[in-house]
């Protein structure tokens, strides 16, 4: 092993997500959204007419489309000003659609992922990787075992020219309309990059696939497209990370999940994301789960000024269920609001939500959250646990749940506890050796346990060290 991979490897946590490079592109979009902007676009990527329709359709309902300002408690967004984004940058890699060998990348990309641990994520725990720099996937692969047994993960870029009729019936038409709301539609006009995973009737994906999207430049948005089609009896486990370093001017992450759970299936949706504190995190989750289906989501979120994200899933078919975990974390000058969404519209159908949130230092979280029982639903059973801990009398959090019941047989269940970390605790762990910041770092790693364990090991490391550093007020 070389002395820069040495390096790299013993490269720790904080100097991995925090470093950035020279900006170097080979394409940028002007700042603002405009159909010349929305048509370089799709030129520049050789997209067949329907998708530049799509894409216009999109920019017409944002344009008419308020900002949201008017939900109780919401993070301030008034600084985020799409006249002031540059929507797309592609990198400066030869290979349209990324490359298939990452020895073929260039060394600033190749530097940047090798920092964040991507190649040896592959080698050791994944079945496909993909990996996006700015606008664009510029790294992709697929273990050959499973493109044997006709599983699909590329670019999304990819998939409109090689998968068009199944990108056509999915696309932002039955799960993430771009009418859903404001920066669902901006998504649906400027979206470049993501992952298409598609998995064929009765194939079970025994290792995850893994996505990571790192921004690099000040100014800009990143909008990737994650569609996930999963047939009958299938199974899959998505990974998705996310990062980028400081910035001094405002950065925009809005991406689009689309999920679609085929009858018997079962996908987990897992992402671990770590922005800057100049970067506004809005993004749009969706999946539809069909009979006996099974989705599970699992979220941690943390670094972001302003965090603005609920994953929701449509419980279509009888017996199909949800799960949805998340980890939220705000310190100074951050807004994290997060939740879910479920729509129980068949009979025998089953949601379970946890969320498990971590302020200090001023921080804001926020758990706003609706379970929507329809006529005919019966026999559901829904059930919401909200837990918040804060470090001092500065930092807030709130619980906003939201249930609409209109079936009388069903079981539903609430639950929430907010308190602050407890000086007897920390009193006593300081009485077995531990110093003050050990002490609580001891506590908060027991506080969010539940959800660490649903994670693959190699991630709930990870989580765990930016829950410590954003503790330490290292981040961001």
């Amino acid at each position: 092993m070389s002395s820069e991979q040495d390096h790299l490897k013993e490269t720790d946590t904080e100097a991995r997500f925090e470093f950035k490079k020279e900006q170097k592109s080979s394409f940028q979009a002007d700042k603002g959204l405009t159909e010349e902007t929305i048509r370089v676009i799709s030129e520049d990527k050789d997209e067949p007419e329907w998708m530049l329709q799509r894409r216009l359709r999109a920019l017409k309902q944002f344009q008419k489309m308020p900002m949201p300002t008017d939900w109780p408690g919401q993070p301030d967004l008034s600084e985020v000003d799409v006249d002031q984004i540059v929507p797309y940058i592609r990198p400066d890699v030869e290979v349209r659609g990324g490359v298939d060998d990452w020895t073929d990348l260039p060394d600033d990309i190749k530097d940047t992922f090798d920092k964040l641990g991507i190649p040896e994520a592959e080698k050791n725990a994944l079945s496909g990787v993909g990996a996006q720099y700015e606008s664009e996937v510029v790294y992709q692969n697929m273990q050959e075992r499973w493109e044997e047994k006709g599983v699909v993960f590329c670019n999304m870029d990819k998939a409109v020219q090689e998968h068009e009729d199944i990108v056509r019936e999915y696309f932002m038409t039955k799960c993430v309309p771009p009418s859903d709301n404001k920066f669902a539609a901006l998504h649906g006009a400027v979206w470049s990059g993501g992952s298409f995973v598609y998995v064929p009737e009765d194939v079970t994906v025994e290792m995850p696939v893994q996505a990571y999207f790192r921004m690099n430049s000040e100014g800009m948005g990143q909008f990737e497209h994650t569609l996930i089609v999963a047939e009958k009896g299938s199974e899959v486990h998505y990974i998705e990370g996310c990062s980028a370093p400081k910035y001094s001017a405002f950065n925009l992450h809005s991406g689009g999940v689309e999920v679609f759970v085929g009858e018997d299936a079962h996908v987990q949706y897992s992402t671990v994301q770590n922005w800057s504190k100049n970067t506004y995190n809005l993004n749009t989750k969706r999946a539809i789960v069909e009979k006996n289906g099974r989705m599970e989501w699992i979220s941690g979120s943390m670094g972001s000024k302003a965090t603005m994200l609920y994953p929701a899933s449509i419980l279509k078919g009888r017996g199909a269920s949800d799960n949805h975990i998340t980890i939220a974390f705000a310190g100074k000058g951050q807004n994290i609001d997060t939740g879910a969404k479920v729509y129980h519209n068949a009979p025998e159908t089953k949601s379970t939500i946890e969320s498990k949130s971590i302020s200090k230092d001023g921080g804001r979280t926020n758990y706003r959250g609706l379970v929507h029982i329809a006529d005919g639903a019966h026999d559901s059973s829904t059930a919401v646990e909200c837990d918040a801990l804060m470090f001092d009398n500065e930092s807030t959090s709130d619980t906003m749940p939201y249930m609409e019941i209109n079936e009388s047989t069903v079981d539903v269940a609430h639950e929430a506890t907010v308190g602050k970390i407890g000086d007897e605790d920390v009193f006593y762990l300081q009485s077995r050796g531990l110093d003050d910041d050990d002490a609580k770092q001891m506590i908060v790693s027991g506080f969010i346990e539940p959800i660490t364990e649903e994670l693959p090991i190699e991630y709930a490391v990870e989580l765990n060290r930016l829950v410590e550093l954003e503790m330490e007020g290292s981040l961001g």
